[in-house]
Parts: structure tokens; C-alpha cells; sequence
């Protein structure tokens, strides 16, 4: 294995910050420092780094990273530590199907399927003004929310795309390469019409991370907060959030499609 640690190639841009710095200020903020190394970043840094044996220091000196010598073990689960095996890094050492943890929380310990908060069948009433189901993903060009203002990948993805049935889009007077609103009750975003008859045709997919500018090919930005623009995370509400996870309903949420 590699052990590598990514520096800065340019200063940050007006009130950017890093992840990291954000992170850390904000537990700091809150009261969590002392869970955050008081928020120094390098602190945690040489704290993830102890087992290793490799200084931060010795990190920074080598940009090209450090390959420490790793030993490759399998079924470390089945190691034994006093006689008895390792397991898991679960309460019982097992694997946990059935999670007492959960239970003691005032969930179900065992996992099953829960109907989405906003789908058809939870709301049959909104479903009539959203029949469709939005999904979303990222598209393989670019790294999340970022590189499309790089020329060399941008040439190949222009402008944001929605992908839905044929059968979906002739219903709604939509052909390939349309601008088309897609609308949730959450609010509204813009993209490019794509056919996929691969799709259920009450399922369209978005993509995320859509707002940078490539000037270098006169391809616009997009707002990220406005309608006009094409940030799918205007779309979904956060009414909708899974009780145990907190996660948000980005797969399952209904909408409506319409030509511009």
C-alpha cells in the first residue's frame, strides 16, 4: 500500500477552505474540539498516522507518498487474541444481522423494507402532480462536483443531462436534446433531455454536482441555488430523511418532467 499525503497545488480561492477546515472549525464551534484535536488539522493527521510508523514530517518530505511494508492478512476475524478469536468490530464480535444496538435505540434490530416517505405509494395524492420517480447519479467524467471547469473533460459533457424513457418524453412532448424542468415539491432545476429505454419509464436520473464554468470553451456555470440552474440537491427535501441514517431520499423522490 501507498500512504500519501495531497498538498496544496495553488492558495485557495476567495473563501474557500478545505474540507477538513471546515470540519474541524465547525466541531470547534460547537463544542466538540476536544474530539477534534482542539481543531489542529496535524495533530489528527500524526494521530492517524502513529500505527504506521511514518512521521508527518517524513509524509511532507516526499510527495510521491511512502510504501511502508504491509503484510497481507486474510481472515483476520479468525485471529486469536487470549485464546479467543478477534471477530468483529461489533458489540458481540459477530456479524450482526440482528442488531442489539439498534433495538436499545427503539429500532427494529433486524433490517426490512420501509416505503419511501414520498413515493407513490406513501403519498398517492402528491403522486398525482409528481408521477415520476427521480434518481440520481454521478457522471463518470468528473469527480463528484468537480473538473468541469477542465477543458479536456468538459468538451466531452457539456451541459447537464436528465436520462428518461422515450416513452416518458413522447407522453410529455419531449425530444432528445430539449431543455426540460425537472420539478419536485421541493423546488426545480434545468437539463439537457436524454433518452434511455433501458429505464423504467416512471423513472428519471439526474446528475449531481452541476455549477462550474469552463471559460476556456465558453461553457457556462449554472446558479446553485436557482431554479435556472441544475443542482439536484434543490430537488429533494430534507422532510424526507431516513430516522436511522439521517440519509436523504436522493433515489426515491417524486417529480415531474417538462419541456421548457
Amino acid at each position: 500500500s501507498l500512504i500519501q499525503l495531497r498538498q496544496p497545488v495553488v492558495q485557495p480561492q476567495g473563501e474557500a477552505r478545505s474540507d477538513m477546515e471546515i470540519v474541524f472549525d465547525l466541531a470547534r464551534r460547537l463544542g466538540l474540539g476536544d474530539q477534534f484535536w482542539n481543531g489542529d488539522i496535524d495533530a489528527a493527521y500524526r494521530h492517524q498516522l502513529a500505527p504506521s510508523g511514518i512521521s508527518l514530517e517524513a509524509l511532507r518530505a516526499s510527495p510521491r507518498g511512502i510504501q511502508p511494508p504491509v503484510e497481507t492478512r486474510y481472515r483476520k476475524y479468525a485471529e486469536e487474541q487470549d485464546g479467543i478469536p478477534r471477530g468483529f468490530a461489533t458489540p458481540t464480535r459477530k456479524i450482526e444481522l440482528y442488531s442489539q444496538t439498534l433495538l436499545e435505540a427503539g429500532y427494529p434490530p433486524l433490517p426490512g423494507f420501509e416505503e419511501p416517505l414520498v413515493s407513490p405509494f406513501s403519498q398517492p395524492e402528491l403522486a398525482e402532480r409528481y408521477p415520476l420517480i427521480f434518481t440520481c447519479a454521478k457522471h463518470t467524467l468528473f469527480c463528484e462536483s468537480q473538473h468541469r471547469a477542465l477543458p479536456s473533460l468538459r468538451r466531452r459533457a457539456r451541459e447537464p443531462e436528465i436520462e428518461l424513457h422515450p416513452d416518458t418524453a413522447v407522453a410529455r412532448g419531449i425530444n432528445a436534446g430539449d431543455w426540460v424542468a425537472i420539478e419536485t415539491p421541493n423546488g426545480s432545476v434545468r437539463a439537457r433531455a436524454k433518452f434511455d429505454d433501458t429505464l423504467n419509464p416512471r423513472v428519471v436520473c439526474g446528475q449531481h454536482g452541476w455549477w462550474q464554468a469552463c471559460p476556456e470553451i465558453d461553457a457556462p456555470g449554472y446558479p446553485a441555488f436557482d431554479e435556472t440552474g441544475a443542482n439536484v440537491n434543490l430537488l429533494i427535501g430534507s422532510e424526507a430523511a431516513d430516522p436511522i441514517s439521517g440519509s436523504t431520499p436522493l433515489r426515491s423522490y417524486l417529480c415531474q418532467v417538462s419541456r421548457i
